[in-house]
């Protein structure tokens, strides 16, 4: 088969490739997620097309595409007032809307499902294409079945070049993977399979929103596939992908012992490697990571990996959406090194740490006070004292006697005193943490909790497996400080001028627990410690 060659700026490409789809025929269009293999999806024998093209399994369902809000009614029974407030919300955008399907949409194209699912694309070419075509379009990811998402026309043109009539290059996606999918069409709003909009932006606009388990599970034997991206193995390379669910240090010393193998890693992991390395950008940056998934996971196979070791990423926001697709892409396999689960417990001051610190402890972690630990000689020995002086004026320590408080008024002044004071005293307080921490394992401890407000300055991160970090109001945290160790609001204030925002701690955390008065943190940090006890017990 010829295929062609189109260009998305281009209006007369544009109108060509709503011809070829009016014609039963395929193109490949871009999106802002990923490229879409494109084919009428009011076209029954069209839409059997993209599964031979592909390689899909028939009773994959397939997403339709529209280019206007107004254009779901007829595919659908009705529309629901709760896909009206998330059209208004996520539209144009990578949200996948799933409801009960009209008797328009074909069974080819719902997989033989009664629902249909339904997306506004943001892509203004997408969009173009399927107001020339004149007809709503089923569009699967434009790749072999099974294999990573292509998000870049040279992806797609390696893939399907003589297998469709034709391609349209729209540049690279800039999401970078599959959009979320939540069905409306069983009771509680579900997500079916995470993406560029998060569960939290989902709850903000519907409340109640339930994750289905088939997100971080394997789809059991016999159950049918309600969204795409469920039940197969997908997103594969032809290398072995492994992913590895620990610290940057210990991933780093996991990988680092494996003869042959890639690291699939983040910025963070790269001076800790030995290996052959491709990063995904920060572990802290679940958006980049996204955009940079399928693109790595692609490169791999040009380089002729034959494993790679994927640094699993947090959980959380667009993080989930990438953990999700790796974990398919190793097929579930997913490897724990032997040893304590690292847990950091950060925040601003007055957020109530030691509080939820003491919680912890009192359910059964370790927690290591990483705060006490900097006051101890062992770190402000005599040769810190002499670099300290050197640094602040002789005077912060008289007679050899460390006036902290003056320390800190001529450290905290600016940001060049604060970095000379982390030079100087962070190495030695890591030394000491690692010291407690080396302890602690030889104990048997299952659990260690590393209580840190400049977990992120000092590097202690990179031990952690996972971040819990404890927020609360300015005002609320304000008046704790204050009232805790008997300052001024002015004294406050300087010490609040010295930390990082709230947003710093929170795009880090795989858990946050609310500390406001009257917030349930005593329900929220229970689920989170049941979920910590459970990870700890796979790593024995």
């Amino acid at each position: 088969m010829k295929t062609l060659f189109l260009k998305a700026h281009n209006r007369h490409d544009i109108e060509r490739a709503g011809e070829i789809l009016r014609q039963g025929g395929l193109v490949a269009i871009p999106t802002e997620t990923v490229y879409g293999l494109a084919a009428n999806a009011l076209n029954g024998a069209a839409v059997k097309s993209i599964y031979a093209a592909k390689g899909r399994p028939s009773d994959n369902p397939l997403i339709v595409h529209v280019s206007r809000f107004s254009q779901i009614a007829p595919l659908v029974k009705e529309v629901p007032p709760a896909a009206q407030k998330l059209a208004e919300a996520f539209w144009p955008g990578p949200l996948t809307i799933i409801l009960e399907k009209s008797d328009l949409i074909p069974p080819e194209t719902s997989g033989g499902l009664d629902t249909v699912a339904l997306r506004l694309p943001a892509h203004p070419a997408a969009r173009a294409v399927i107001e020339a075509a004149g007809v709503p379009l089923a569009a699967p990811s434009a790749n072999p079945s099974g294999r990573p998402s292509p998000t870049s026309f040279a992806h797609v043109r390696a893939d399907l070049t003589g297998k469709v009539e034709a391609l349209l290059d729209g540049g690279d996606c800039q999401v970078g993977v599959e959009s979320t999918v939540i069905t409306l069409a069983e009771g509680v709003p579900r997500v079916l399979r995470p993406g560029g909009v998060t569960l939290s932006q989902l709850r903000e606009v519907l409340g109640e929103v339930e994750l289905d388990p088939a997100v971080l599970h394997r789809l059991g034997e016999g159950m049918r596939a309600a969204s795409p991206g469920m039940k197969y193995k997908h997103y594969a390379p032809k290398a072995r992908v492994a992913l590895v669910d620990a610290s940057p240090e210990s991933y780093a010393r996991y990988v680092n012992e494996k003869k042959g193998g890639w690291a699939l890693c983040f910025e963070e992991d790269l001076p800790l490697l030995q290996v052959p390395a491709l990063s995904l950008g920060s572990r802290y940056d679940g958006a980049e990571q996204a955009r940079r998934l399928f693109s790595a996971l692609l490169e791999l196979d040009e380089k002729g990996a034959q494993t790679a070791y994927a640094h699993s990423p947090m959980g959380v926001g667009v993080g989930l959406a990438v953990y999700n697709r790796l974990l398919r892409a190793a097929g579930f396999d997913v490897i724990r090194p032997k040893g304590p689960l690292v847990v950091g417990l950060t925040g601003l001051s007055g957020a109530g740490k030691s509080m939820i610190g003491a919680a912890l402890k009192a359910g059964g972690c370790s927690v290591i006070d990483c705060d006490a630990l900097t006051r101890s000689a062992r770190v402000y020995d005599e040769s810190c004292i002499k670099e300290l002086q050197k640094a602040f004026g002789a005077d912060i320590a008289p007679g050899g006697v460390l006036d902290r408080k003056e320390l800190a008024r001529r450290a905290f002044a600016g940001p060049q005193g604060r970095a000379k004071l982390g030079e100087i005293t962070f190495p030695r307080i890591l030394s000491q943490v690692r010291r407690v921490m080396e302890a602690a394992e030889g104990a048997g401890v299952k659990i260690i909790v590393l209580d840190a407000p400049t977990l992120f300055e000092a590097g202690l991160d990179s031990a952690c497996d996972r971040i819990l970090t404890v927020s609360a109001p300015e005002d609320v945290r304000l008046a704790r400080v204050m009232e805790r160790d008997h300052i001024t609001e002015e004294q406050a204030q300087q010490r609040f001028s010295a930390q990082r925002d709230e947003g710093f701690y929170k795009a880090r955390a795989d858990y946050e627990i609310d500390n406001r008065p009257g917030a349930p943190w005593e329900k929220a940090l229970g689920a989170v410690l049941q979920e910590l006890k459970g990870e700890a017990a796979k790593r024995l």
